[in-house]
């Protein structure tokens, strides 16, 4: 039998070595064999939880099993025994409960990436530990001008964050638009990238991995690999695309088809703007229009160089990979999900009305101006490291401290942060609860309001952003959002009062 680790077993409760042990039907790895992921299945899409009478209340139980990955039982982790999870469907004003039930070996929480909702006590409160066997109520309420679009969930314990995600814990969180968007289908996808290690359960990461920002062998679309869709010519689809991987970056090309970007991280455009690619960090997500064009088009995640660390290559994770994975990515690109048009033509669709304009920070009084400098071990200005054998990947010199404050903030006020990358690779910038309007990129200003929640720091560049410190106090976070990077110290402590 393949060994499992230390590290494996924990995690995954010994739910994968059971599976192991039960048959070799579920196995991806053999001593003799490499089997290939099953393509070509109907996109399936996650079951949906949705508010009713202004409220969503529903429990979430992070556990072990075996799950469906690319078209194989593997031993990973899943909420409410699936990958992704179930998608919370909202609406602004609403509240939403949700009990978390840790059926996990470790400690785990809950974090909903994106949503401007309270961080403090049983809300959006990443410094709650809910530990194996334990379970913690939360509540959420989202303002009534809360922004429509896509947001998602996943857990958020310092130091286990990118293995609890790596394993399959994530979902898709929408809230409504006030006037819905005409589209003959709405599709969920969420793009997630994983590895499995001999005996079919999710991989360990090495350290070199780690340092890099792991990238999975597998890449999957709500744990399918390269399944297909189709539609007839002429519809117009709505795809709402998030980027769940721990490191890898999406630059998505759809070619043969029309797309319109309608919204990227926290609420829609005002109007929807014509694309050939999207460029997705980790964490980012978009809200796509997809006018379908007759034929056979490929949903293609690109390559994106976000750079490495002196010495180190970055590979696809797994056992037995051939060799030259470790060399140059395709030129053309993975395949996410085919896409079939045929039939006869739909009526035009009709056009869609414009959305609220985007709150507008640059005429506004900036209360406070800010650097925070992002750095690797290995880059100028590193600062402390993490004792016995562990690199620190810190900001403005320091790792991660629960316990520390490193920025205090006046509620009601506006503050502009200067985000400065002094290392050889991207760093995206994740800032819990309130969203960031990006002002320039490496000194570039930019013409139109854009925000974010995750926002791409490139490699030795820098970018600026002005935030409203609107509506909620308390103490959050910022982070790197490759996850790897966060669990290795990339993090600080926020408060607002």
């Amino acid at each position: 039998m393949p060994a499992i680790s230390r590290r494996s077993a924990l995690l995954l409760g010994g739910a994968g070595l059971t599976g192991t042990v039960a048959g070799g039907a579920g196995l991806w790895w053999t001593l003799n064999s490499r089997p290939s992921p099953v393509t070509g299945e109907p996109l399936g899409q996650p079951s949906a939880l949705s508010s009713s009478g202004g409220l969503l209340e529903a429990s979430l139980q992070a556990a072990p099993g075996q799950f469906p990955l690319a078209g194989r039982q593997a031993g990973a982790l899943g909420y409410n025994g699936s990958i992704p999870g179930p998608t919370l469907r909202l609406r602004a004003g609403d509240v939403l409960r949700l009990k978390l039930v840790n059926k996990l070996a470790e400690p785990s929480n809950l974090h909903l990436h994106g949503l401007h909702v309270s961080p403090q006590g049983n809300g959006d409160n990443v410094f709650v530990a809910v530990d194996p066997g334990s379970s913690f109520d939360y509540e959420y309420r989202l303002p009534a001008g809360h922004p429509p679009g896509l947001y998602w969930y996943h857990p958020h314990h310092h130091g286990r964050v990118s293995d609890q995600i790596f394993a399959g814990l994530f979902g898709a969180i929408i809230v409504e638009d006030p006037v819905p968007v005409p589209a003959s289908a709405e599709r969920v996808l969420l793009v997630s990238d994983t590895s499995l290690d001999g005996a079919g359960n999710v991989a360990e990461a090495s350290q070199q991995d780690r340092m890099a920002g792991r990238e999975g062998a597998l890449l999957l679309v709500n744990g399918q690999a390269n399944p297909r869709l189709g539609a007839r010519p002429g519809q117009r689809e709505r795809w709402r695309i998030v980027n769940c991987c721990v490191a890898r970056y999406l630059r998505l090309r759809l070619d043969g088809q029309k797309l319109q970007l309608l919204g990227m991280d926290s609420g829609r455009f005002r109007s929807p703007s014509d694309v050939q690619e999207v460029l997705l960090a980790p964490g980012n997500r978009a809200d796509l229009l997809v006018t379908a064009a007759l034929g056979q088009s490929e949903l293609r995640a690109m390559p994106y160089d976000r750079g490495t660390m002196p010495g180190m290559s970055r590979r696809r994770m797994g056992p037995g990979l051939p060799a030259e994975q470790d060399g140059p990515a395709d030129p053309a690109g993975t395949t996410l999900a085919t896409l079939d048009v045929a039939g006869d033509p739909a009526p035009p669709a009709p056009v869609i009305s414009a959305g609220a304009a985007p709150p507008e920070l640059r005429s506004a009084a900036v209360a406070a101006r800010r650097q925070l400098v992002l750095a690797t071990p290995m880059g100028p200005g590193s600062g402390q490291g993490m004792g016995a054998g562990m690199m620190g990947f810190t900001i403005n010199g320091l790792v991660f401290d629960e316990r520390r404050t490193d920025t205090t903030v006046a509620a009601g006020t506006v503050e502009e942060w200067v985000l400065v990358n002094r290392s050889p690779m991207d760093h995206p910038f994740h800032l819990h609860v309130w969203p960031m309007q990006l002002i320039a990129e490496n000194g570039r200003a930019l013409e139109t309001a854009v925000l974010r929640d995750v926002v791409n720091v490139p490699a030795n560049g820098q970018c600026t952003v002005r935030i409203a410190f609107r509506d909620f106090t308390g103490r959050s976070v910022y982070h790197c959002h490759i996850l790897d990077h966060e669990d290795l110290g990339m993090m600080g402590v926020i408060e607002v009062r």
